[in-house]
């Protein structure tokens, strides 16, 4: 008799083994002949050499499944212990559309036209600018994008960043250590994270600082090599801070950049950096920028009218500023002309 041992690793048990170990179960009875037992994370099988093979082949098969969809249910085990090829080619290739599965089997897709842009802007560029107002799912396409890259081995890790913007209260009068001072601000990444990873997975991958999500000026004097980086929230940049993360690139690095220039929270005398290093940068080779509208809001439906309102309140303001501008220099040359005449 032959033993091996699987051992499970960043997998979260229930997802993995069913309820009541029922996909355990639905293995043993697919292979009457070896034994398969399940104790914490360890997986034995005992059995004669040609079966504990094939049965070993579907375990390696299912904890890919799992690392790629997050979950193993009874269709799963069924179509691997049908399959010759063990492998899910087949899911892949017939879900073109799909960035990737969340943790608990999901399909994260783009929902608009103007998010499927920013997907193939990210496949053709190193360096892709997503503009728009909030709700129109940047920061989450974004994410699904680096997890993408990430479960495909095309990085090594995940680097996430947010320029901190005091709101109101002082960053250093908060209560707690830093990592309690600045998650709020992450909390939106963090969400997006866990809808697509599996916790344990996650966990592990923070713990090993292939995930990592920091404060922008954490940043400074690195070199981000075999990674994809996200900076979101890129408004609230300075143009200091927005050259410094840019020239952060390293080989191998993909790099996004998220902003709404409708959300600057900035002092009113800071110009922000999303908005100067658009007017550089647009028109390079090899930098994209897709510009999403209120069409692409995946909120509540309220949200659209709500933006669109804002939107129609600032052209109303613009149009009026330029009136009065006008009407300003219409009055200031009749001046000039009265005092003109006058001297005449």
């Amino acid at each position: 008799m032959v033993e091996k041992v699987i051992t499970l690793e960043n997998i979260s048990l229930i997802d993995f083994l069913g309820t009541e170990n029922q996909n355990i179960k639905q293995l043993a009875a697919a292979f009457p002949s070896s034994k398969i037992i399940s104790r914490g994370n360890e997986i034995k099988i005992q059995g004669q050499t040609p079966e504990i093979t094939k049965i070993h082949e579907v375990f390696a098969s299912l904890i890919d499944h799992y690392h790629k969809f997050g979950k193993i249910t009874h269709n799963s085990v069924n179509r691997y212990l049908s399959s010759d090829s063990f492998t899910d080619e087949e899911v892949i290739v017939t879900s073109p559309d799909v960035i990737v599965y969340g943790s608990k089997g999901g399909v994260i897709k783009a929902r608009t036209p103007n998010q499927q842009k920013l997907i193939d802007a990210v496949e053709k560029n190193d360096l892709t600018f997503a503009l728009g107002p909030a709700g129109t799912g940047k920061t989450y396409v974004s994410v699904a994008m680096a997890v993408r890259a990430l479960k495909n081995k095309e990085v090594k890790k995940i680097i996430i960043s947010r320029p901190v913007v005091e709101a109101g209260e002082s960053l250093g009068f908060l209560p707690g250590d830093m990592k309690e001072k600045v998650d709020p601000y992450l909390r939106p990444i963090y969400d997006a994270l866990e809808d697509m990873i599996p916790v344990e997975k996650l966990k592990y991958y923070q713990e090993n600082k292939i995930i990592e999500i920091a404060p922008l000026a954490y940043m400074r004097g690195r070199t981000l090599n075999n990674a994809f980086v996200l900076l979101d929230e890129a408004q609230n940049t300075t143009p200091a801070q927005m050259k410094m993360f840019l020239t952060r690139m390293g080989p191998n690095a993909k790099v996004m950049v998220n902003g709404d220039w409708s959300q600057i929270d900035l002092p009113r005398n800071q110009r922000s950096g999303l908005m100067e290093v658009i007017k550089i940068l647009r028109g390079v080779k090899g930098i994209g920028f897709v510009e999403m509208n209120s069409e692409d809001v995946v909120r509540h439906r309220l949200v659209r009218d709500i933006i669109n309102a804002y939107n129609k309140l600032e052209e109303d303001r613009n149009a009026t500023r330029e009136e009065t501008k006008a009407i300003g220099e219409g009055a200031s040359q009749n001046g000039r002309s009265k005092k003109e005449q006058a001297t005449s």
